[in-house]
């Protein structure tokens, strides 16, 4: 309010696990701030969209806006928020690559930002963010990285600092059905000292399972193999 910002986004310090997610940028012709989405970038453009250097913030989609401003952004523009329209890629079935192409269009509430005069955004703490838009970010918040405050928040555990950790799952984990599998034995492993887990192929953890530092478990045969319980610290494991 007392800014007195037309337009304010909550953005969050981007991180490896936010290298794909949008990142707030200036427009240069008017110094107006903007939003780009990872499937508005061209691929020559993907190292530096994914620099988290570089572009160094990404929306949390938590936006405040001045209802007067609104009003006049909808009054200028014939009853409407101008939005860019995004074209995505994708299949049919998303968990067969081979089914039928086709395009989903869509629009980014967050991209209203280029619409108003005076709009600014906010740092916020990752106490005000936790996304789980894929099954790695699942993982993630139902491990033992994220702790559920008194006021029943989300949050990082402290150990984590500020940072989760970075998880990278094959394919084969794209749905739900294939993070059940790789957590069939009932347990989730222990990921809060975890800065970077990668899993390829087929692997089912087993109870009692704790990962720390950067650890790189691979499964290049077809059928499922379980990864022993333990300790695995900056290990690099082949089943």
């Amino acid at each position: 309010v007392e800014s007195d910002k037309s337009f304010v986004m909550e953005v969050c310090e981007r991180t490896s696990s936010d290298k794909k997610g949008g990142h707030l940028a200036v427009r240069k012709q008017d110094n107006h701030l903007l939003l780009r989405e990872s499937a508005q970038c061209a691929d020559e453009d993907e190292k530096d969209f994914q620099d988290t250097e570089k572009h160094r913030y990404f929306n949390t989609n938590n936006l405040w806006i001045r209802l007067d401003k609104l009003q006049a952004v909808i009054e200028k523009n014939d009853g409407v928020v101008p939005l860019p329209m995004i074209k995505n890629s994708k299949t049919v079935d998303p968990s067969d690559a081979d089914s039928h192409k086709v395009f989903q269009l869509e629009t980014a509430m967050g991209a209203a930002i280029e619409s108003f005069d005076g709009a600014g955004a906010i740092v916020v703490g990752r106490e005000r963010f936790a996304p789980v838009k894929t099954c790695a970010d699942l993982l993630c918040v139902r491990s033992d990285a994220y702790v559920t405050t008194a006021d029943h928040r989300l949050v990082l555990d402290a150990v984590c600092e500020g940072k989760p950790p970075v998880i990278d799952l094959s394919k084969e984990y794209k749905k739900v059905s294939g993070l059940d599998k790789l957590l069939a034995a009932g347990e989730i492993p222990s990921l809060k000292n975890c800065k970077k887990l990668v899993i390829k192929g087929k692997v089912v953890f087993s109870a009692g399972t704790t990962f720390a530092g950067e650890v790189t478990i691979t499964n290049a045969a077809d059928e499922w193999k379980t990864l022993p319980a333990g300790n695995y610290d900056g290990h690099t494991i082949e089943l």
